[in-house]
């Protein structure tokens, strides 16, 4: 794989562990900033919500830019934007600036995802999708532990200063190795309403759905792990950094693996990892009292959550290939979809008979409708660029 796209792994590495670092911070921002944990939580819906606006609209600003400009431009701001919050002493201008970094994250995935895409032959790009998402994997695996670790020893504002720092590296490779190519003028690309017009498509709004879906089902159970490994398993605190990064190795590992077989066999990866993720969230509520079983599954269901999705979202690019400068953001929206409505389903079974393992079982069930649809459309899913059937 090109060089330039571990660069911009890089930077994916940085906005990762911003987008879920906050699940560790978020009483010592309340109690530094005087306002209560829940509303330090709207950080985080105000991040989502920026990231499944920003994504179509920011590649719409950026079509006509050339690429290297963009993407130096949106790294720039998600950094300045972690640093005007580190300084500030007012929550409201804290959310201003997740919103704006929520923007600008966004744009880049967009830009990216359709960079990464032009940088390797048309069969490749589910392992050049691969190798970007592995800066969301790696974040999960290094970037959150290590945030919380730096938050804990040193306050919330020292991780957002380290996202920002972080940030500087990824821009100058960026501004060094990626390929400064013209913009996509009228006559390089089709129109902007030529682009839109893909969401018409049933094919591509079929895989976003899907994948919107897989990704509901992994962040669901993601982001309630928590209460499950220090309430149901009866482990300590410090056993929960432990399962987030086996989540993440499972999660790099799964996405490593199914970059290699996204382009040419879809269908397998979904048809063996699909049924597989759909057995392993309701065994992992069965098990989730037995530390062992629970910490192995927690590999496992990151592996398969990230192989599917991944596949998924690569689909999205095949799919959206009629859309050369908007199909990242489509992919972009899927998964942020996915990201933001997963917790919200996964709350509203905490208060049930479920408890903590509610999320576990609502997992299950995206999983479950995700391949019922798979199932009725497989043709849909496993159809080529040109509309071969992959096996």
């Amino acid at each position: 794989m090109p060089l330039p796209l571990y660069l911009l792994a890089m930077a994916v590495f940085a906005m990762g562990t911003s987008e879920f670092m906050l699940a560790g911070l978020l009483p010592d921002i309340a109690s530094d900033l005087d306002v209560t944990v829940g509303t330090a939580g709207t950080l985080t819906s105000a991040f989502a919500i920026g990231m499944i606006v920003g994504a179509p609209l920011m590649a719409g600003l950026a079509r006509n830019w050339p690429g290297r400009s963009s993407l130096l431009g949106f790294v720039l701001v998600f950094s300045a934007a972690h640093a005007v919050g580190a300084a500030t002493s007012a929550f409201p201008v804290l959310f201003a600036t997740r919103v704006v970094a929520a923007l600008a994250n966004a744009g880049f995935l967009a830009v990216a995802l359709t960079t990464a895409a032009a940088l390797v032959p048309p069969d490749k790009k589910g392992r050049a999708l691969a190798v970007l998402l592995s800066g969301t994997t790696m974040a999960t695996v290094a970037g959150v532990p290590g945030g919380s670790l730096l938050g804990t020893l040193f306050g919330w504002r020292a991780t957002f200063w380290a996202v920002a720092a972080l940030c500087l590296p990824a821009a100058i490779g960026i501004l060094k190795r990626i390929p400064a190519r013209p913009a996509m003028v009228a006559t390089d690309a089709p129109a902007l309403r030529s682009e839109l017009a893909r969401l018409r498509n049933p094919r591509l709004l079929l895989v976003m759905l899907l994948g919107a879906l897989v990704n509901a089902a992994t962040f669901a159970s993601f982001t309630f792990l928590a209460p499950v490994v220090t309430g149901t398993a009866g482990l300590g605190e410090l056993w929960i950094p432990v399962a987030l990064v086996l989540f993440g190795a499972g999660s790099f590992a799964g996405v490593t693996v199914a970059g290699r077989f996204a382009d040419q066999r879809p269908g397998l990866v979904i048809a063996a990892g699909g049924p597989l993720l759909l057995v392993g969230w309701p065994t992992l509520a069965a098990l989730a009292d037995r530390p062992v079983p629970l910490l192995t599954l927690v590999f496992v269901q990151g592996a398969l959550s990230f192989a599917l999705g991944g596949t998924l979202i690569t689909r999205v690019l095949y799919e959206a290939a009629g859309a050369p400068t908007m199909a990242g953001s489509y992919a972009t929206a899927a998964l942020n979809v996915g990201a933001a409505a997963g917790p919200l389903v996964a709350a509203t079974t905490l208060s049930t008979a479920a408890g903590d393992l509610g999320p576990l079982w609502a997992s299950g069930l995206l999983v479950a409708i995700a391949l019922l649809v798979a199932f009725s459309w497989r043709g849909v899913i496993t159809a080529g660029r040109s509309g071969e059937v992959l096996q």
